[in-house]
């Protein structure tokens, strides 16, 4: 497992970052928190084998690339589908159309942005608790 590895978030909105930050701060994780506000750098990184991220969290609505298409390169891609990095959608949509296209990628989550900085809060250490204890394939790499 590589629970110790980056936790990517990939976020094009400022203050969404910024709120982002502050709750992984709070929760006091020993990951490394990498923020992409450009999704069209993602591959790049994610494609150097010294990077083993932990998990991938991802905007859906983003200029130049959506998360649904990196999601799709992503998936395309061997080096980094091999990775098995859990892929994670954040969202303010709850429209039935972008989770039903968001699953039918193979994300393993997809969940409402929250407004309400503990609830937030808790959510996400609820993903993160979750992958923790999740196995996944260890790849030699």
């Amino acid at each position: 497992m590589k629970i110790k590895g980056e936790i990517i978030v990939i976020e094009d909105d400022q203050d969404d970052r910024d709120f982002l930050m502050d709750i992984f701060e709070s929760l006091n994780y020993p990951n490394k928190i990498v923020f992409f506000e450009d999704p069209t750098k993602v591959l790049d990184y994610l494609s150097d084998e010294k990077v083993k991220p932990f998990i991938i969290i991802s905007d859906i609505n983003m200029p130049k690339l959506s998360g649904f298409e990196l999601r799709n390169m992503v998936l395309k891609d061997k080096i980094i589908s091999e990775k098995c990095l859990p892929y994670i959608f954040l969202s303010t949509s709850q429209d039935p159309e972008n989770i039903k296209q968001a699953y039918g990628l193979s994300v393993q989550g997809y969940f409402k942005k929250q407004e309400i900085f503990s609830e937030y809060k808790e959510m996400i250490n609820k993903i993160i608790q979750y992958w923790q204890v999740s196995l996944t394939p260890v790849l030699q790499m």
